[in-house]
């Protein structure tokens, strides 16, 4: 092995002969962990809505939780996801006035796409492409 290979392994970098594996996994708050798997035409509405009416679309989207909507909140209840969710669509509209609000409700309707995406080739099991 030669020196760079050596510097490489070191910093925990893959390197062609080493066979290091690195798995990056993203660490959500409870509000983030909150947002609902929901089909991608509910989704894409939430989105809508949240563009042009900040928090409209999260409100909508905290009752798709009471419909079994799925979460990464597992552990906790159903009650409970929903007022979490409700509590972000009240800091979206809160926030709004000074224009946080606003971009915070467009991230989080982005949020909603991605992750009913990420649920649809989940369901149809083709493989995600990150």
């Amino acid at each position: 092995m030669d020196q760079k290979d050596t510097e490489m392994n070191e910093k925990g970098i893959a390197s062609s002969t080493s066979g290091v594996v690195i798995q990056v996994r993203e660490k959500k708050g409870p509000l983030r962990a909150a947002i609902p798997y929901m089909p991608f035409p509910v989704a894409v509405i939430c989105l809508f809505l949240n563009t042009f009416v900040p928090g409209l679309g999260t409100f909508v989207s905290a009752f798709t939780v009471l419909c079994g909507a799925r979460t990464d909140l597992p552990n906790r209840h159903m009650c409970c996801v929903f007022w979490l969710n409700i509590a972000a669509a009240f800091i979206q509209i809160l926030t709004a006035v000074v224009m946080v609000g606003w971009i915070m409700s467009i991230f989080w309707g982005m949020d909603m796409v991605i992750l009913a995406i990420s649920e649809g080739y989940r369901d149809q099991g083709i493989p995600q492409q990150l």
